[in-house]
């Protein structure tokens, strides 16, 4: 069917940035005044159809045991925005994305919506946000919205190219 056939745009090609093998180190903000855990892990990121990136995440979990985490990106051109999911082996829940790059081109800001951490069965508002640092070095950090209206960080991870 070539009339469902999306050629690339540059918010595709912006997404091969990600592409290849990545080692990351991580800090988890645990609360309660707690000392941040720390996390390690590798990531895959492959292209498909030059349209979709899939990143296959494996570490260690903060505060340890083996998990797997798989992210997908891609650029909706109807709605004109980045969309994605994030699943991990750690939760029975999804998180699906939407997003839009910053004036920059550097910064990508995914909203989601996901359980809140109160553990009352409640929902929250979250923001993933993918910073390239360089061609070698990105950055993710995780935040989730406070009920004044401000942004709390709670996870920073940074990924270098292997």
């Amino acid at each position: 069917m070539d009339d469902m056939t999306t050629p690339p745009q540059k918010e595709h090609q912006w997404l091969d940035q990600l592409l290849g093998e990545w080692t990351n180190t991580g800090e988890c903000d645990m609360g309660n005044g707690e000392p941040p855990m720390t996390s390690s892990g590798t990531e895959s990121v492959r292209s498909m159809g030059g349209l979709w990136v899939v990143c296959e995440g494996k570490g260690e979990m903060p505060g340890g045991g083996p998990c797997e985490m798989l992210m997908t990106l891609g650029y909706d051109t109807a709605k004109k925005c980045f969309v994605g999911s994030w699943a991990g082996s750690m939760m029975s829940g999804m998180f699906v994305y939407r997003g839009q790059l910053d004036a920059s081109g550097k910064v990508l800001t995914l909203d989601t919506e996901g359980p809140s951490f109160t553990g009352d069965g409640s929902t929250a508002q979250y923001q993933d946000v993918i910073t390239i640092k360089s061609a070698n070095e990105r950055q993710l950090h995780s935040q989730t919205l406070q009920p004044d209206g401000t942004w709390k960080r709670f996870m920073t991870a940074t990924y270098r190219r292997v």
